[in-house]
């Protein structure tokens, strides 16, 4: 006989090639591992914005929590069930608005803030995926009673990088979208500077580079496993991410699982993730001289960056591991069924 006090969590979700879908992917695997019925249903990257053209996915009958992402559409969300909902970003984040096009401004201002407010309001529990978003999410919305959980990722997936070789020359990473608000923008300029010696790979979604590009960057195919990324990670000498406002920051922990030193900006919910010289670094945002000179000095000191990517994975065990993260949400779910 069916146990209707046992959670069993239905994910309705954009498909969008970003950190948001591995982190519904590694929670349903984890909730699976642990003996409760999960299952995600992918919708269309154009049910986010053109909903009404895709068609509503029918509950299923097992299910009875639904857990959503903020930007899901209101006639996605059935109005029968518990939901929990997840924000992994805020993009009304006054940090980012001078970055923004226009057509990007009134997109979120006009339509995602509308559908986040849709999905806040009518949720049983509102779940942040930092300090730094919980606290945005609670000021823009006036959203209280928010859950602090991180995002989690497997550490014995992303296994620690066991070799002290450096690459000739020192090999840089950058994993994220060409967008300005990662601070692609910066790369080129920061690879210019740092010269021949260095070289830094990019994921992209075509092998065709963005005109104007120093020789020294590399674009390399999106990663569609997590055995690729690793394979990724542990090819290269230190992670690059200047991004200007992250909701999280998962490939920076990813990173940091495989015992890789992170260059990062001293920005919004990554200053969550990195101790300053001592599981990584933060550089001061925008700033592209704080970024060649400590990846400077990293090459110089490779005993540091050895240092450094110990720490980071003793950090990702403790502070970041999928099995912890899962116990709190098991918990949620659990609280959410109470009459």
């Amino acid at each position: 006989m069916e146990d209707k006090s046992k959670p069993a969590i239905w994910f309705p979700t954009v498909k969008t090639n970003t950190g948001t879908d591995n982190f519904t992917e590694q929670l349903v695997i984890a909730l699976n591992q642990r003996g409760f019925q999960a299952e995600i249903t992918w919708l269309p990257h154009h049910a986010e914005y053109l909903p009404w053209l895709v068609p509503t996915p029918q509950k299923p009958d097992w299910a009875n929590i639904v857990h959503i992402n903020s930007w899901l559409a209101p006639k996605f969300i059935p109005k029968n069930l518990p939901v929990v909902t997840t924000v992994h970003l805020c993009v009304q984040d006054n940090i980012i608005q001078p970055y923004k096009s226009l057509a990007q401004h009134l997109y979120h201002k006009f339509w995602i803030t509308l559908i986040e407010q849709h999905a806040l309001e009518h949720a049983n529990v509102v779940t942040c995926v930092s300090l730094y978003t919980k606290n945005k999410v609670q000021n823009i919305f006036n959203i209280k009673n928010i859950e602090l959980i991180y995002n989690g990722i497997d550490i014995e997936k992303f296994k620690y990088k066991d070799s002290t070789h450096t690459n000739k020359p020192f090999k840089l990473l950058f994993a994220g979208s060409s967008s300005i608000r990662k601070g692609f923008d910066l790369l080129p300029l920061i690879m210019e500077q740092l010269g021949d010696e260095y070289e830094l790979i990019f994921t992209s979604n075509t092998l065709q580079s963005p005109i104007n590009l120093p020789q020294n960057m590399k674009p390399i195919p999106y990663c569609k496993t997590q055995e690729e990324m690793l394979s990724l990670y542990h090819s290269v000498d230190a992670l690059i991410f200047p991004s200007r406002l992250e909701g999280f920051g998962l490939v920076v922990v990813e990173a940091m699982a495989c015992g890789l030193p992170v260059v990062i900006a001293n920005s919004s919910a990554l200053t969550e993730l990195v101790e300053h010289s001592v599981t990584g670094f933060l550089c001061e945002k925008d700033n592209i001289q704080d970024f060649v000179q400590t990846i400077r000095y990293l090459n110089q000191h490779p005993e540091l960056c050895i240092q450094v990517g110990k720490q980071a994975r003793e950090t990702a065990i403790t502070k970041f591991n999928i099995d912890n993260i899962v116990n709190q949400y098991i918990n949620l779910y659990s609280k959410a069924l109470l009459p």
